[in-house]
């Protein structure tokens, strides 16, 4: 049951119990037992400490946060599309107004947040509604630290606020208001799906690392002042001598008699031994690389080495796959259904986002298929080739591009001939010649016909058979009157003979 009066409240900012601040370091003076410990902890439910170590690996670890940033950008970077749940009005309205809810400034805010959750296993965004226009809108997007909720203990999926109401089951987070990241890392407990658990112990090697190759470079880094006085030198003597030897380093300068010398004597094995601790620090970086891209090249590109970089870049784009649908489910359970919940209803079928990677065209095949397909009667819609292309719909008023026309040919004039031709062909249509006359004469005397065909149509409208018609007819023929037809038809023979003779003379 959703309560409105809930969806424009905070409900998880912190409190008292909900420190903003955590409780302290957990990287600090970080040990293999007690990463253990705090790994151990969080797999039972206590998730504080391995929370406040996977956001403190990232302010530390220059690498590894180089790598989780990389990551969450290729996702980010995506474009957002929206599927219509249908091809009717309404479902065409509903992908509108999801449009136009991922467009606002804030939803890419959201989706940056909700990326965090690779590192730690889940990642929390209050939505704070806003009901003053006409439909319930996100006004903003809230990222919660992790560390304010819980996991049920009866059902390790359901995620619970820390309240000071519940202190040990939480509280239920309440419908449409929280948008909760929770990706799939590795089948199994959520607990135990974050990046930061992976990496959690090639963290520890590096620092440790790190440390003894300070402690190295510290003793061995500058050369050893070995400072020498003669069998005669007194007390005093010594000490000015051993006083010049400890300041020298930062003073670079000291004042000593002519009895006393300073030697600086290079260890010669101190730069192999240094590459030891770089080559540790650099395999563990790799390791760091693969289990948080799926591969190294993009940190430690070789320049001429395209073609290999291309193959693994491969294998990452595998991952941000993954990433992106996961994504979209949430986006989709989490923010997409509720709005249209609470603005239109519920729907059998809903808007989708969309978050994928961009196919790539071949511009060339597609045009050339098209050139050929389409006069053979293809039908192809123009809104689906121009979202192939990478093209907007045009404006009413927009400059469009078209094929430049060649410009019309002047007229040109006849000559003398020609026209008189033309002349004579136009009279011989306007004059009727003889045979028109003969014809017209025919119509003219089309009463002494009728005279003998009313009678006959009369009858066969009124017969039953044609057998009556057959009877009749020798009585209707008796009665008529051929006078005038036969008068017409020999005045009509006599001219048209007359016409031809004249034609053979």
């Amino acid at each position: 049951m959703v309560k409105t009066q809930t969806l424009n409240r905070e409900i998880a900012g912190p409190t008292a119990i909900r420190n903003p601040w955590g409780s302290g370091s957990a990287a600090s003076g970080l040990t293999p037992a007690r990463l253990a410990a705090i790994l151990q902890a969080a797999s039972e439910g206590d998730l504080e400490a391995y929370l406040t170590l996977a956001e403190e690996m990232e302010e530390r670890d220059p690498h590894y946060s180089s790598v989780m940033r990389t990551r969450k950008l290729a996702v980010a970077g995506l474009p957002v599309n929206i599927e219509a749940g249908g091809e009717d009005s309404h479902a065409e309205k509903l992908a509108d107004a999801v449009r136009a809810l991922t467009e606002a400034p804030e939803f890419g805010e959201l989706v940056d947040n909700a990326l965090d959750a690779l590192g730690k296993g889940f990642s929390v965004n209050e939505i704070m509604w806003d009901r003053s226009g006409r439909q319930w809108t996100p006004s903003a997007y809230l990222w919660r630290d992790p560390r304010y909720f819980q996991f049920n203990q009866k059902r390790p999926d359901e995620l619970r606020l820390q309240d000071e109401r519940d202190p040990v089951d939480g509280i239920v987070l309440p419908p449409y208001k929280f948008v909760i990241h929770k990706p799939r890392m590795k089948s199994g407990l959520l607990l135990r799906g974050g990046l930061a658990r992976l990496v959690a112990f090639s963290y520890v090697c590096k620092m440790y690392g790190l440390k003894d190759w300070l402690g190295f470079l510290e003793i061995y880094g500058i050369p050893l002042r070995l400072g020498k006085y003669g069998p005669g030198a007194n007390e005093e003597d010594k000490a000015v001598l051993k006083s010049a030897v400890a300041n020298i380093g930062s003073d670079a300068a000291a004042i000593l008699p002519d009895s006393m010398v300073i030697e600086f004597e290079q260890i010669a094995q101190a730069s192999g031994a240094s590459d030891v601790f770089a080559r540790l620090v650099e395999w563990i970086d790799r390791q760091v690389s693969k289990a948080v891209l799926g591969q190294t090249a993009t940190t430690e590109g070789t320049p001429g080495k395209l073609g290999n970089e291309d193959a693994q870049d491969a294998v990452r784009q595998d991952l941000i796959e993954a990433d992106a649908r996961q994504l979209s489910n949430t986006l989709n359970r989490d923010l997409i259904r509720p709005f249209i919940d609470l603005n239109f209803g519920p729907q059998k079928v809903y808007p989708k986002v969309v978050i994928a990677i961009p196919e790539k065209e071949d511009i060339d095949a597609l045009a050339t298929n098209l050139e050929k397909l389409v006069p053979l009667g293809l039908k192809v819609s123009a809104q689906e080739v121009r979202a192939k292309l990478g093209l907007s719909e045009p404006a009413s008023d927009a400059d469009l591009l078209g094929v430049p026309t060649a410009p019309e040919p002047e007229p040109t004039k006849p000559d003398e001939t020609e026209q008189a031709e033309n002349h004579r062909k136009a009279l011989n249509r306007a004059t009727p010649d003889d045979i028109d006359q003969i014809a017209q004469m025919m119509l003219d005397d089309w009463e002494g016909a009728q005279r003998i065909t009313d009678p006959i149509l009369e009858a066969v409208k009124s017969a039953n058979s044609y057998e009556e018609v057959l009877a009749l007819l020798p009585q209707l023929l008796s009665n008529a009157d051929p006078t005038l037809l036969t008068h017409s038809l020999a005045n009509a023979g006599l001219m048209a003979f007359g016409e031809g003779r004249e034609g053979d003379e």
